[in-house]
């Protein structure tokens, strides 16, 4: 008998991961390829052929699957388009001054991946949506019809849920909240994106990091931080030190949840969610992430708003939620069209 299947996509700077996801939100069978490999603009139809060939051989090692369609959370892609458009660290130029007509990078993915596999339904929408959505299926959002998801990585990401649609915009590009103001946009922390003062610089492993670094700078405690160079630091040995009382990984905690926190009850007066969901490495921290965030956010709120909007963790933080992401959009709109036409 044949299996329902969908397959989920997750492109990231250094690998493309895939794999088959059942109804329930489990990966049956899965793989990889190199993003990094296929750095460069000219490397964009090596890389799409790359792909095809590659879930083809997925799809092959299980004889019982009836692939319903394919969904893929990317960086800057638009789910109305089908489009990635100029994503920060795919597919570059190989050379930055290339003459090309405003160096824009458009890539057609949806058409170009969807020609291998004749009338498959592809999908796709930018990463941090593909978690929300796999939250709203497989995860803690599971019934709710209004929350965001928060995703704490090398940046932040968001998505947000308004009466059980997620919230796109005319454009597909709506729901970029690590790129609201945090501090001053003269005086603030440069963001990768250009600007200044963005919650992102703040509010993410790289943000919480620069903290680290600054606080080391002005603060005069032992902390066995002081030993590791920048480019050997990483955001998880803050949750290693922190274990053991560091102060100045307390502090950065401390720091970014307050910058965090009132991010949220911001977002709070603007949408009014039932829950907001923190998924990601630096949402791995639990409690010292959690903890001041909570304070500073319930501080913070309108008065309608205080004790009302539930602070959770993502309920597929260890699962391949980059996978699921993906294929979480084919299940909505196939679960849906079987409830629209039962």
């Amino acid at each position: 008998m044949m299996k329902k299947y969908a397959m989920g996509i997750d492109i990231g700077g250094t690998n493309t991961a895939f794999g088959l996801v059942d109804e329930d939100g489990n990966v049956i069978a899965e793989g990889k390829i190199s993003t990094e490999k296929y750095r460069y603009y000219d490397d964009y139809k090596p890389y799409i052929e790359a792909l095809a060939a590659a879930i083809k051989e997925l799809i092959a090692s299980q004889p019982e699957c009836d692939l319903i369609g394919i969904g893929v959370g990317a960086p800057n892609a638009n789910i109305h388009t089908g489009v990635i458009e100029t994503p920060a660290n795919l597919w570059k130029f190989e050379n930055p001054n290339d003459p090309r007509p405003n160096t824009l990078r458009i890539f057609k993915f949806v058409d170009d991946l969807g020609k291998f596999f004749n009338g498959t339904k592809v999908m796709i929408t930018n990463d941090a949506n593909a978690a929300a959505i796999g939250e709203m299926v497989f995860g803690n959002a599971r019934g709710m019809k209004d929350f965001a998801m928060i995703t704490l990585g090398t940046g932040l990401g968001s998505g947000i849920v308004c009466n059980g649609e997620m919230v796109y915009g005319h454009d597909g590009f709506a729901g970029e909240y690590g790129h609201i103001a945090a501090e001053s946009r003269e005086t603030g922390r440069q963001c990768g994106c250009g600007r200044k003062g963005c919650l992102e610089a703040y509010v993410s492993a790289t943000g919480i990091k620069r903290t680290a670094f600054e606080l080391m700078a002005t603060m005069t405690c032992d902390s066995e931080l002081r030993s590791i160079p920048y480019d050997k630091f990483e955001a998880k040995m803050l949750s290693e030190a922190a274990d053991k009382n560091d102060p100045i990984a307390l502090e950065a905690f401390e720091r970014t949840g307050k910058y965090l926190g009132l991010a949220l009850a911001d977002l709070t007066a603007t949408t009014s969610p039932e829950a907001i969901i923190l998924f990601g490495g630096l949402a791995n921290a639990g409690d010292y992430i959690m903890r001041p965030t909570q304070k500073y956010m319930e501080e913070n709120q309108l008065m309608v708003f205080k004790n009302k909007v539930k602070l959770l963790m993502s309920g597929i933080q260890d699962k391949n939620v980059a996978i699921l992401g993906g294929a979480a959009l084919i299940w909505k709109q196939h679960l849906e069209a079987v409830i629209e036409n039962y």
